[in-house]
């Protein structure tokens, strides 16, 4: 079972750059984050055309947005709201007997609100934003259930728009007072993961000491020069489902393709 995570950044602008990641990837689920698109207007066709008849939308207009599309039928689909916004920034799916699976197989993908440019909650009602999220996040009992259950297998990917680890950002003295990559964001996803708990799978391939990116700025005009980055999309795993992480790929090049995202493909094949 590979699952593959990205914030597309428009849907439809990028059509031909989710062709192209599926025939590189061949995903069983995809999940993508920024779609930007509302739920009558998603290119529905397009994506059976791929090879997921199975579709689950969660958009709104012109803003936020994810979306799940699997090639084995969906036993479960739920959607949560956070902070009463009515922004469109979790979906939740899960594969059962139907799918051939044993063991239920639930993926969450989420867009974490970007938390704007001033890291200070009084200053900026979009960074007081992202901290509510996450505290409901670390309050969302369900969630660290599902996480818990010594059989589940649960998978939580998305643009999560935040770095972690030093390693997970090119200057972590540099980019302490960034959002993004502020203790006070950190420490707020220490927690978020400590109440699953949740496993960093994407961490089990590349050592935390090494660098690891999925997204560079378009304000560069190079973004190889320097290799400015940022790990902001993850995957994470429940406990007993971590083992099974056997491969994982992260699609550096789609980096550089016409008119990209500024977020790659991450995928994480599974043994279920």
């Amino acid at each position: 079972m590979t699952v593959c995570t990205w914030n597309i950044n428009s849907v439809r602008i990028r059509l031909d750059l989710v062709k192209e990641a599926v025939e590189r990837l061949q995903p069983d689920v995809l999940c993508l984050q920024e779609t930007k698109c509302q739920d009558d207007k998603f290119p529905m066709k397009a994506i059976r055309d791929l090879g997921f008849p199975h579709i689950a939308l969660n958009g709104q207009k012109g803003w936020h947005g994810v979306a799940t599309f699997s090639r084995l039928p969906f036993a479960a689909v739920d959607k949560r709201e956070f902070c009463g916004k009515g922004d469109a920034r979790h979906l939740s799916v899960t594969l059962g007997a139907e799918a051939g699976l044993a063991v239920p197989f639930t993926v969450h993908n989420f867009y974490v609100p970007a938390g704007g440019d001033i890291p200070d909650p009084d200053l900026n009602p979009k960074f007081a934003h992202k901290l509510a999220f996450l505290d409901e996040l670390i309050g969302w009992e369900q969630l660290a259930l599902q996480a818990a259950d010594a059989g589940a297998h649960t998978v939580l990917v998305g643009d999560l728009n935040i770095a972690p680890l030093e390693a997970d950002v090119w200057s972590h003295k540099q980019l302490l007072s960034v959002v993004s990559h502020t203790p006070v964001e950190v420490e707020r996803m220490a927690r978020w993961q400590a109440a699953g708990p949740w496993v960093d799978v994407m961490r089990r391939f590349v050592p935390p000491h090494e660098k690891l990116f999925t997204w560079w700025s378009y304000r560069s005009p190079d973004w190889t020069a320097n290799d400015r980055g940022r790990r902001l999309d993850h995957v994470w795993t429940s406990p007993s489902l971590a083992p099974h992480a056997k491969a994982m790929t992260v699609l550096r090049e789609a980096r550089s393709w016409e008119k990209p995202s500024d977020h790659i493909p991450v995928a994480v094949t599974f043994e279920v």
